[in-house]
């Protein structure tokens, strides 16, 4: 069984837990903690960073943009509909478009910094740069999160899904991201009606009930975490 090396909360491996999910393939997680540099992991991934997934063979695909791509291009063809890239150029730039835009940018200005304060900084030695969270970056992710909604709700305005008629990587990206900041309850629904309603779309299909069967010892999620209905 190919073997996916992740962190629970982590938005990024969350996000190929996700595609895994909906391409049907089952996968061993390994729980990894990147800031114990492991000399074992760093021989996968020098680079130290997460999701790696291991082929059956031993092929190692570091990055999550590595393994999307990878799973495209080995299962993808055989998909049809359900291939989360699809074939026309013009609609597969716009899916990278926003596989980037929430892969990078809001992982950068929002996932990644709520759960490296409020999480991950809990598992680590001072040595590793654990400690107190750091409010400020806290709450500049609290205030960024706002926009990502908005433009959530903006693409839904004429689409069905955020890159266009059907389910893509883009929307698997957006809502990794946006379940590992609601899990901390830091997700104002209220703000954009369509962004909401995308979303319980997203947590209804049967790759994401992995995702909220997620628990943390002395940190249990918001309340609505694993409500379909919110």
């Amino acid at each position: 069984m190919p073997q996916l090396f992740h962190r629970p909360f982590c938005p990024l491996s969350r996000f190929i837990r996700l595609a895994l999910g909906e391409y049907g393939v089952d996968v061993e997680l390994v729980e990894e903690r990147p800031w114990d540099r492991r000399e074992a992991f760093l021989l996968m991934n020098p680079a130290a960073t997460l999701p790696v997934y291991i082929e059956d063979d031993g092929l190692t695909v570091p990055g999550a943009g590595v393994v999307a791509e990878y799973l495209d291009e080995t299962l993808g063809p055989s998909l049809c509909e359900r291939r989360l890239l699809p074939e026309a150029a013009a609609d597969r730039i716009e899916v990278r478009r926003l596989c980037s835009w929430f892969l990078d940018k809001f992982y950068a200005e929002v996932s990644g910094p709520l759960v490296g304060e409020k999480i991950d900084k809990r598992m680590m030695t001072f040595a590793q740069g654990g400690g107190p969270p750091d409010m400020m970056a806290i709450r500049a992710a609290k205030a960024n999160i706002k926009y990502h909604l908005q433009y959530i709700g903006w693409l839904l305005r004429d689409r069905n899904w955020l890159a266009g008629d059907r389910l893509t990587y883009a929307d698997v990206a957006a809502a990794a991201q946006l379940s590992s900041a609601d899990y901390l309850g830091d997700v104002p629904w209220h703000e954009d009606e369509a962004a909401k309603q995308w979303y319980a779309k997203m947590k209804s299909r049967p790759s994401f009930r992995p995702i909220l069967a997620d628990a943390m010892a002395g940190m249990p999620p918001a309340p609505y975490y694993a409500n379909l209905d919110f």
